[in-house]
């Protein structure tokens, strides 16, 4: 029953929060200079690409062709030799117009909580865009009040079926997760130097 009141309750609060924060449009939505493209695996384990992958980087070169974002910052998993989130998204970013110089890449956003602290104490940044899913920036502009980042989200096309509704439920769980990390204070895996965006 703990269980089932905590999942409800971080949900709701997450919810509330956020949907203030959060925008469909390209026309709508505020410029900011930086926008932070959250980042996730290109491929499933079948081979086939990542929807959600493709749909953030889609989301991503909108806003930047629109001008509503100047600078692009990639936060993503590079915990691996063989697994790079970071660099395939530059990668396609470029292959999709995006000029290199306009994109920095963070190589240790393990987690969003990561990607969040680490934009605003290793890239500098009080105030961003973040750019996902809908379910994703959710959580994301909530861990920003939290930690002295101002942020609005673009929300990406969402995926539906079987695989959409994993990462649904995983959600869930991952609210009651950041809720928790907050009150433990808990930190990024990794600092180091900072580095200026522009």
């Amino acid at each position: 029953m703990f269980v089932g009141i905590s999942v409800c309750l971080s949900d709701f609060v997450i919810i509330k929060y956020a949907e203030a924060h959060l925008y469909d449009s390209v026309k709508e939505i505020p410029a900011n200079r930086v926008g932070l493209l959250l980042g996730t695996s290109k491929y499933l384990r079948s081979g086939r690409v990542n929807l959600y992958y493709k749909f953030r980087l889609n989301a991503a070169i909108k806003l930047f062709e629109a001008g509503k974002i100047k600078y692009i910052l990639v936060s993503g998993d590079n915990g691996k030799k063989d697994y790079d989130e970071p660099t395939d998204i530059f990668n396609d970013l470029v292959a999709r117009g995006i000029p290199q110089h306009k994109i920095f890449l963070d190589y240790a956003g393990f987690r969003t909580l990561d990607s969040v602290v680490r934009a605003k104490k290793i890239f500098g940044q009080n105030k961003v865009t973040f750019i996902s899913q809908k379910f994703h920036n959710e959580r994301a502009v909530m861990i920003g009040y939290f930690k002295g980042v101002k942020a609005i989200g673009f929300n990406a096309k969402d995926v539906t079926g079987r695989y959409g509704l994993k990462v649904q439920v995983r959600e869930y769980f991952a609210r009651v997760k950041m809720f928790l990390d907050i009150l433990t204070f808990k930190s990024p895996k990794f600092l180091g130097d900072k580095i200026k965006v522009g």
